[in-house]
């Protein structure tokens, strides 16, 4: 007799966390799909679908919408957190003492805790403790493309292949392809650092500047990728697999890339906030860009393009400037 299929709750109601509850309801899981906003989980609910971010994504009868937390994380057998990295450390901390001691907590959230710079893989060993089963989920996806069923690789990190392995069952499809690690930094760095350099190449794009200086910023942020990631120990294949280049070459190439439409309409000449509230929802390559380039300083890592990208955002530098500046470093061999 197969054995049944555990309660999986996926936490985080925006686009990418409800295409993973939907493709992990298709995959004939009971998911319990919680956002924190009650009147717009009603919404869902009612409609069954979600209008504002997947508008014609219908939700599998056996998606249930759910407002309480607390509730969620006990009827759930394991966890999916796919809320922003501002609000993964308080989302843990308000779940951890209703989990199941066997519960795999998982997340899909890409992105360094703001102000530590930790990567969330520490935070969520922090508020769990060491000894749970944790994991990411990351690669090249975007989630309209999931959830209209479009093929689609990625990669699921964590400490050891067995969990890997679970995650990944709750994903593996006929349409999604799921490669396992147990290099936790490397696919976490990846799906972190690819957000800013999506930035850089939206402002390049943003400028004109074609499509050589769109190619260059891709080939050497992915060195900037490389040797952060060599820094604080990750492996130098995760960097060359879909947690690292493939999400690199997606999200700087293609205008779905919300980091991309950040850098894209400053390369125009558009302001920051205004942006982002027309994008209306998190880019989290802005708040990246300020830990990353933290982290490099700290770890002693040359990353030239992430401090440009963090000096437009945040110190006021005109793109151009930027731009200026890159190409007037000192001349080194590759």
């Amino acid at each position: 007799m197969t054995a049944a299929k555990p309660v999986i709750a996926v936490l985080g109601a925006g686009s990418w966390g409800t295409a993973l509850a939907v493709l992990i309801a298709r995959n004939g899981y009971r998911t319990l799909f919680w956002g924190h906003d009650a009147a717009r989980q009603a919404r869902l609910a009612h409609e069954r679908e979600n209008a504002r971010y997947l508008p014609g994504v219908r939700f599998p009868e056996n998606l249930i919408i759910r407002e309480d937390l607390i509730e969620t994380a006990e009827e759930a057998a394991h966890l999916l957190v796919v809320v922003p990295s501002h609000a993964f450390r308080a989302t843990l901390e308000a779940l951890q003492a209703r989990l199941s001691s066997k519960a795999i907590v998982a997340w899909a959230t890409k992105g360094l805790e703001p102000a530590t710079g930790r990567l969330l893989s520490q935070v969520a060993a922090d508020v769990l403790g060491e000894d749970r089963a944790l994991g990411v989920i990351s690669g090249p996806t975007f989630a309209k493309e999931v959830a209209q069923g479009l093929p689609t690789a990625v990669t699921v990190a964590a400490r050891d292949f067995t969990t890997a392995e679970a995650i990944a069952a709750w994903l593996r499809s006929d349409r999604v392809r799921v490669y396992t690690s147990t290099d936790l930094v490397g696919v976490e760095l990846g799906g972190a650092i690819k957000n800013v350099l999506a930035i850089a190449t939206g402002i390049s794009d943003g400028l004109g500047l074609g499509a050589n200086a769109r190619a260059a910023l891709i080939t050497r942020g992915l060195a900037e990728m490389r040797r952060l990631t060599a820094a604080l120990g990750g492996k130098p294949e995760t960097v060359m697999g879909l947690a690292g280049i493939g999400d690199l070459v997606l999200t700087c190439t293609d205008n779905q890339s919300r980091n991309r439409q950040v850098g894209l309409a400053l390369g125009k000449g558009r302001k920051l906030q205004v942006t982002l509230a027309e994008i209306g929802q998190v880019a989290e390559g802005v708040a990246t860009a300020r830990e990353v380039r933290q982290l490099a300083q700290r770890m002693q890592v040359d990353m030239p393009i992430t401090e440009q990208v963090y000096r437009v955002l945040f110190e006021g530098v005109a793109p151009q400037t930027a731009v200026e500046a890159l190409l007037k470093r000192e001349v080194r061999p590759e």
